[in-house]
């Protein structure tokens, strides 16, 4: 990736797990784990105050500000909401400016409302700080209309283009090797509907 060998990417890929949410004990606050990206890779207690001490600083709120997280970052991450804590771990993944985001499942174990924020999120983010993102996700359908290319794993084989081209019927039957229908409903959401297995 990125032209290096697997393992010098560095600073260059943002990572984000996938993971369960934070227990409400959690006294650690939002924006020390968005720091913990910068330096969380180091040993001992950082020296305070300095010039690179500051300018970590200034990084951290500019990311925090970026996935608008400002109105609680400085709260206890355990009293976060799923959506926001997902927002400062994106954050997190960002504060070194990597030019690929990685990100696993990030939608994963949020309601409705807060999959739909999080995906206009990182397409803003991918497009506002030229971040090339990569991300795994079960279900398309809130990040369908950010999506500029899909690749679609099934069966031992892979379909990739653009998800007008892969999410089809014809597509999905091919590659499931199975009748597979593609079903639009009226509001645009995709019902991926398959033959029951015998």
């Amino acid at each position: 990736m990125l032209g290096l060998r697997p393992g010098q990417g560095g600073d260059r890929v943002g990572y984000l797990p996938q993971r369960r949410s934070f227990g409400p004990g959690l006294r650690i606050r939002g924006t020390d784990i968005v720091r913990l990206g910068l330096e969380g890779d180091r040993w001992g207690v950082p020296l305070p105050g300095g010039r690179r001490r500051r300018e970590q600083t200034a990084r951290v709120d500019e990311v925090v500000r970026l996935v608008g997280a400002d109105g609680y970052a400085h709260r206890p991450i355990g009293e976060c909401s799923g959506g926001e804590q997902q927002r400062l771990l994106i954050a997190q993944a960002l504060v070194r400016r990597p030019s690929v985001l990685l990100l696993d499942e990030p939608l994963d174990s949020l309601d409705l409302p807060n999959q739909s924020a999080v995906a206009a999120l990182i397409g803003r983010i991918c497009h506002q700080e030229g971040v090339a993102v990569v991300m795994v996700a079960h279900d398309v359908n809130p990040i369908l209309h950010h999506l500029d290319r899909v690749v679609y794993i099934a069966e031992g084989g892979a379909v990739s283009g653009t998800p007008q081209e892969v999410v089809t019927s014809e597509t999905l039957t091919r590659l499931y090797r199975t009748p597979v229908e593609v079903l639009r409903t009226s509001d645009g959401r995709l019902v991926v509907v398959g033959q029951p297995e015998a």
